[in-house]
């Protein structure tokens, strides 16, 4: 284990040694003064639930209070911990593993792709731990709430689920009821397989902080509206770049530029946009090409403000349309409209997959729409932005007041070579569906 500043490592070795820190900033660059670091006495052995494990990293000790990268109040952090807490004891858990970045990002604010790595955050009746590499101990420090923070060091034979199931005894967990999130990229299977065969019995909790996610409180929402606005200026600035002979490069940097110009963040993954034959794709794809006299182009794009995203989905034709554009575009728009109307508090998200099924086969276009409609949206970190609950047939999930939807009409008739996309995000009023973006709904030609 790495600690900073140096030190014996419990166990024996020397602890690696990172470089000397260079002297005090002036206090008028506004550096955090770092007082002297001491490392606890590590814990006996005979605290550990296995003599084969690793002693457990000891809390690195905290710097200086200085400002902090924190998007919500400590009340609303506090509120989402106890809320995680009650749910956890509603299901007999003393503990949960968090691995999801999304759920750390949302109980604490730990805002880092370091994800790509293994870390956990603990949660129990004690204050939440994190284990994590070194790497990421300053960004945990500047963008969460997290006051324990432990290191598992990276070196040849490196087992970090060895570390964590050391944590887990040294927290008097051994034992114990512990749930943990494997349904997430934060968790590859060989992490995951290592964790589950060193912490025997864990429970399946995938869905319990995302259940909570679900339903957004007002600052949330405040985040999803300036990420609508951002979505808006996204469409006008890539709308504005559409015309013949114009290239997908061109069409991409503006609509990206204007998220970022107006203090957006990067998406969660890449914006999509592709012309002719590309236009019938829904993923994105390297490669540009320009755009024809007579051509069609896709876009599907997030604004994003905080990691909130508010999705759009639209085509748009280049010269004439042709008579199969305009008949996708009327069913498009007829199925978006039924959509939105079943997103009402009470039904279920399949119902509004229903909706979407019913009206495009209704124009006998089964054979060509998609087998989901759209999905729930939040605070969401690579390599995508769609949250858990989606709308496909038979989607369990309540629609509730507060909850972010994004409902997509994907028409992709490849016998005719012809795409026609509609999408917008909604917010779930206690009435129904409120539509975030201004972006128009009819046919749009350059």
């Amino acid at each position: 284990m790495t600690l900073r500043g140096g030190g014996t490592a419990p166990g024996g070795g020397r602890a690696a040694q990172e470089p000397a820190a260079p002297g005090p900033l002036p206090a008028a660059l506004g550096a955090r003064q770092i007082p002297p670091r001491r490392v606890d006495a590590p814990a006996r052995r005979s605290d550990y639930p296995d003599p084969g494990l690793p002693a457990p990293p000891l809390p690195v000790p905290a710097p200086a209070k200085g400002p902090q990268m924190l998007h919500f109040t400590a009340e609303e952090f506090a509120d989402r911990l106890a809320r995680t807490r009650a749910e956890m004891a509603a299901r007999g858990l003393d503990a949960l593993l968090v691995f999801s970045p999304e759920s750390q990002y949302w109980l604490t604010g730990y805002d880092t792709f370091g994800f790509c790595f293994f870390q956990c955050l603990v949660i129990s009746e004690r204050e939440p731990v994190l284990l994590t590499r070194s790497a990421d101990l300053r960004q945990a420090e500047l963008t969460s709430t997290i006051a324990d923070i432990r290191v598992w060091r990276d070196r040849a034979g490196a087992q970090p689920a060895d570390d964590l199931a050391a944590l887990l005894g040294s927290l008097g967990l051994a034992g114990r009821r512990i749930g943990w999130e494997t349904r997430t990229h934060g968790l590859t299977h060989a992490n995951g397989a290592a964790v589950a065969a060193r912490v025997p019995d864990l429970v399946e909790a995938s869905d319990l902080i995302s259940g909570l996610r679900l339903v957004k409180s007002p600052a949330e929402i405040a985040h999803v509206r300036e990420a609508a606005r951002l979505g808006d200026l996204a469409w006008e600035a890539g709308l504005a770049a559409i015309g013949p002979g114009a290239g997908e490069a061109a069409v991409l940097a503006a609509m990206q530029n204007a998220v970022l110009a107006e203090g957006g963040d990067y998406p969660a993954n890449e914006f999509i946009v592709g012309s002719g034959a590309a236009a019938l794709l829904c993923r994105y794809q390297a490669g540009r090409r320009q755009l024809g006299a007579r051509d069609q182009i896709t876009l599907e794009w997030a604004g994003v403000s905080k990691h909130y995203h508010s999705a759009l989905m639209k085509t748009v034709v280049v010269g004439e349309p042709t008579p199969r554009h305009r008949a996708l575009q009327a069913a498009a728009e007829e199925a978006l409209a039924a959509c939105e109307a079943a997103l009402t508090p009470g039904g279920r998200l399949g119902d509004v997959f229903d909706a979407h099924a019913r009206v495009l086969d209704g124009h006998g276009l089964g054979q060509h729409r998609l087998n989901a409609c759209g999905y729930s949206l939040g605070a969401r970190f690579a390599p995508s932005w769609m949250e858990d609950q989606m709308l496909y047939e038979g989607a369990p999930a309540e629609i509730r007041p507060g909850m972010v939807i994004f409902i997509h009409m994907i028409l992709m008739e490849s016998p005719t070579q012809t795409a026609m996309c509609l999408g917008r995000t909604s917010l779930v009023g206690a009435r129904g569906a409120e539509p975030l973006s201004a972006m128009p709904l009819g046919l749009v030609t350059r």
